[in-house]
């Protein structure tokens, strides 16, 4: 006899559709069918079944062969990667649980790592342009209740990416103050392509590629009831004028948006102004904004975990001095890998080979010695890395927090048991950082260095004057001294 287990939560992507119910077998072991999922959700829980699944680490051996090793063996490559390494990359964090986040983040601490999440590729310009101009937002529970105009601009195709976002959202849905469903709402799409989800749209405005900053600033100009030339990114004035007074209209208006407008020509600044657009709209009616982030379930959380708990910065991290830095353009993955300037590479729930990054920087994580642990058997991530550590599914084989989109935290479920002896992802990380601390002589950074010695070397950084050194304690001059012999190229004492 079959169970169903009920209010499941799908880790695919970044809508987190919590009404999942899914038959197990008696025992718990083994999962029987996905119902109300996606089919790429459904598919997800189903390939935890596969029979074919790797459920221990493997090293990759000189002749290109794959050699099966234990789990301790894993975590002592790891540990002594990360320590050895002067300057290691850790990437990934999107398709993990928050308190493994947590976890990584330690060792990340530990090894003075520099620690990039797939926003770096993904939505890392919206975050930028939050961090320039903050963010009028909204859940999506507050969306799927009130708002009756929906705009998907840029690169937003929820029809393949985010299956169900229309129909449990955005769209469909018979919310409070949407009781007609999809006849209570009007949608419109700004899309180069004539995409599925643009051939439902009541408008569908088709730009130019990569114009989104001038039609935006056109909308502005129509939101005040200005002068418009007659065309702008290609779209006839009449329509800007018409699309503005729909918005202005509305009683609640969102904006969603994607990867073809971080992605595009100005980039951040295409959000700066797309988030003043929805300010504008909120002088006539109640509007917000919400990024289209999660194609990795929990890409949100890696932020929230970075930049709202840990760092204060939610990606871009650069650790080697001891304390966080943050300068996307120089700490972001790519750009270290392609100056050559990291030794050794840990990605976790990420696959940047096949999806995100360039050959070039590929080329180089092939070169160095590298880690890659991830529950699926990613071929090009673990096609070149020289260590493949397979764990449990978040979301199916072990419970957890993970952020929605819309920064709403939500904890996954466990549904069936993982296979015999195979750790969870935190599980795997904490045994890294105990034993990168055990090769380091049980010494935190932290407890190394004192709070008062790093007050000193960041008063330093900002620039310490001679009437600044006196004005510090004999015993905070003696260590700024001992820090600068000990690691000259961090303290350059005159």
């Amino acid at each position: 006899m079959t169970k169903i287990i009920t209010d499941v939560v799908c880790p695919f992507c970044g809508t987190l559709c919590d009404d999942l119910e899914v038959a197990v077998s008696d025992d718990g072991e083994e999962i029987l069918e996905v119902y109300n999922a996606c089919a790429i959700g459904a598919t997800k829980f189903l390939h935890s079944q596969a029979k074919d699944r790797i459920t221990r680490p493997r090293m990759k051996q000189e002749d290109g062969s794959w050699k099966e090793v234990t789990y301790d063996d894993a975590v002592d490559y790891t540990a002594n990667l990360l320590v050895d390494a002067k300057k290691p990359l850790m990437y990934g964090w999107s398709s993990t649980s928050c308190p493994a986040q947590g976890v990584g983040s330690e060792i990340g601490e530990e090894v003075c790592a520099c620690m990039d999440n797939t926003a770096t590729v993904c939505h890392g310009s919206t975050l930028i342009a939050v961090q320039d101009v903050g963010v009028p937002s909204a859940t999506l529970g507050e969306i799927a209740n009130r708002a009756d105009r929906v705009v998907f601009w840029g690169g937003c195709n929820p029809a393949h990416a985010h299956p169900r976002h229309m129909s449990r959202y955005s769209i469909f849905p018979r919310g409070f103050f949407t009781g007609k469903g999809s006849k209570s709402r009007k949608m419109i799409v700004v899309d180069p392509r004539k995409t599925d989800t643009a051939k439902m749209a009541d408008v569908h405005l088709q730009l130019e590629q990569g114009r989104d900053y001038e039609l935006l600033s056109a909308i502005r100009v129509a939101i005040r009831g200005e002068e418009l030339p007659d065309f702008v990114a290609g779209i006839p004035k009449e329509e800007i004028y018409e699309t503005a007074e729909t918005l202005k209209s509305g009683r609640f208006t969102v904006i969603f948006f994607g990867m073809g407008v971080t992605h595009s020509l100005g980039k951040n600044h295409n959000i700066d102004i797309a988030i003043m657009v929805t300010r504008d709209l909120n002088d006539y009616t109640k509007a917000a904004i919400v990024a289209m982030r999660g194609g990795h379930y929990n890409v949100t959380g890696s932020g929230q975990v970075w930049g709202g708990w840990q760092f204060g910065f939610p990606f871009c991290l650069d650790l080697t001095r001891g304390f966080a830095r943050y300068n996307p353009g120089d700490s972001s993955s790519n750009d270290l890998l392609v100056r050559d300037e990291v030794d050794a590479v840990f990605v976790l729930g990420s696959d940047p080979p096949g999806a995100h990054f360039p050959v070039r920087s590929v080329k180089k994580i092939a070169q160095l010695p590298s880690v890659c642990i991830d529950p699926h058997i990613t071929p090009p991530t673990s096609a070149v890395s020289k260590m493949h550590v397979p764990v449990a599914f978040v979301g199916v084989e072990v419970g957890g927090c993970a952020y929605r989109m819309d920064n709403v935290p939500i904890e996954t479920r466990k549904v069936v048991e993982p296979p015999e002896g195979m750790l969870t992802d935190e599980e795997f990380l904490q045994k890294v950082l105990d034993r990168v601390r055990e090769l380091k002589g049980g010494q935190h950074n932290h407890d190394r260095v004192s709070h008062q010695k790093w007050f000193c070397l960041r008063l330093f950084r900002g620039g310490l004057t001679e009437t600044k050194w006196m004005s510090l304690s004999k015993t905070a001059r003696s260590s700024m001294q001992a820090m600068s012999q000990s690691r000259p190229s961090l303290m350059p004492l005159a």
